[in-house]
């Protein structure tokens, strides 16, 4: 006979356990073993009062927003609503069946105010770095540097002219932050280039075309990553042009430098292979640069470019294709600088040795004598040519596509394709928490419940 469906009674009692109910393999589960926030309370300490009604746990909030990282879910106040009904996010922040979940809005009260005050996210970035190096999956040996762009919360539709400045009815968060970066060689003075458009509503987001399709406002998330096993050592948030993501290169070196870990070679692409930067890994850091260099020496009309002429480091001068010399100093006795602002050396030929060549239709056939400019740093540009050359610069290329991979992961898991804060200070504080997301997701899948990390 055919089954009735009875009315559901309430009963009197319960005997119900989430640890029972949360599946052994689930994500969270093994995120759990590796999230210890005991001392973002001492962060935080100072930012509340002794007096007054107990506020919302901040070790809640922490647990909500890893949650919502973790399993892309962008919205919060969605964040709050999947909290109250999915019995894994309440175990993991530790709610239990009767806990209250908070009022979307007071994340936006504690981010705009406790928890920037007192840089908790950049904490708890660290936090789970030192985490990986305790679980020895930072090696050291080499690192890889690149950047993103993710677009800003702007409507294209609605930007301004840049060269006529910022709109006088922009007053709010987004526009006092841009204000107060507009010193910041990471945003507003990275370049002296005005912007062709200016967003209203977030006036530090930089107008780009870079991916070849529509223009956008967005911002550039840089991830300095230990390759070993792909984790993210550092991040940070700048404007999205090629100057600001050099600078935040080495800011994040130096500062994984005071935490102890020095890099033997940096992995990246062109945009890092300028000669200073070049200068300032060598030179400086002693790390060696498996970086291509930035070159636009070469010629395409056909005639012979500077990698044709021979250098001679004993007797600083260059050697032409049909055996004249190139020297920074032509007259007898004559020292001194010969560098111009942009530290670019000057070595001519003599015009009584072009005009006897018979190569010069094909060395410098509307100039009277041929020069070739040389940086001040070519020495390091010379050392990251060499190292192009050998089998491990090949295996170096390969492993800085990681963190083109995590770049992926970034936008198509964890769905940050598209930034939901406004502001310098809410780029940053979104790119610390999905970096902080990733860190934590490799470690779950590297170290499993019960055994130790894997080596490379």
């Amino acid at each position: 006979m055919m089954g009735e469906r009875t009315q559901m009674q309430e009963a009197l009692f319960y005997e119900f356990s989430l640890e029972r109910h949360v599946p052994a393999d689930h994500l969270l589960r093994a995120i759990d073993r590796f999230v210890d926030l005991t001392e973002m309370r001492s962060h935080l300490k100072a930012f509340y009062s002794d007096t007054g009604r107990p506020s919302v746990d901040p070790e809640l909030m922490i647990r909500m927003l890893i949650v919502g990282y973790c399993c892309g879910i962008r919205s919060e106040r969605r964040l709050c609503q999947e909290v109250h009904l999915n019995l894994a996010y309440r175990w993991f922040c530790r709610l239990g069946l009767e806990g209250r979940v908070p009022d979307h809005s007071t994340f936006s009260k504690n981010r705009h105010g406790r928890f920037r005050d007192s840089d908790l996210l950049r904490h708890l970035f660290e936090a789970v770095l030192d985490r990986c190096i305790e679980e020895g999956l930072v090696g050291g040996d080499g690192f890889a540097v690149d950047a993103s762009l993710i677009k800003a919360e702007a409507s294209r539709q609605k930007g301004v002219e840049g060269t006529s400045g910022l709109p006088p009815h922009s007053t709010g968060r987004a526009a006092r932050e841009y204000l107060a970066t507009l010193d910041d060689a990471a945003f507003g003075a990275a370049t002296e280039v005005t912007p062709k458009f200016i967003s209203p509503a977030d006036p530090a987001a930089r107008w780009t075309g870079a991916h070849g399709g529509q223009a956008f406002f967005a911002y550039s998330t840089n991830y300095l990553i230990d390759v070993q096993h792909a984790i993210i050592v550092d991040v940070e948030a700048t404007t999205a042009i090629r100057q600001a993501e050099v600078l935040a290169a080495r800011r994040m070196i130096e500062r994984s430098m005071d935490r102890g870990l020095y890099p033997e070679r940096l992995m990246g692409d062109s945009a890092y292979g300028s000669a200073e930067m070049l200068a300032w890994l060598v030179h400086e850091h002693g790390i060696e640069p498996h970086i291509p260099v930035f070159d636009h020496s070469g010629r395409r009309d056909g005639t012979f470019s500077r990698a044709d002429f021979a250098y001679d480091h004993g007797r600083d001068l260059y050697t032409c294709p049909g055996g004249a010399e190139l020297r920074a100093f032509r007259r007898p006795g004559k020292t001194g600088a010969n560098v111009d602002a942009l530290g670019l050396m000057r070595y001519r030929a003599s015009k009584h040795d072009c005009d006897a060549c018979a190569l010069k239709p094909r060395c410098c056939p509307k100039e009277p004598a041929r020069k070739i400019l040389r940086s001040i740093h070519e020495g390091a540009r010379d050392m990251a040519r060499d190292i192009a050359a050998t089998p491990v610069y090949a295996t170096s290329r390969r492993e800085r596509k990681k963190v083109e991979m995590l770049f992926a992961h970034l936008k198509r898991i964890l769905k940050l394709d598209r930034l939901r804060l406004r502001g310098p200070n809410g780029a940053r504080d979104e790119f610390h928490l999905a970096a902080t997301a990733q860190n934590l997701r490799k470690l779950a899948k590297l170290i499993p419940a019960g055994t130790r990390p894997v080596t490379a």
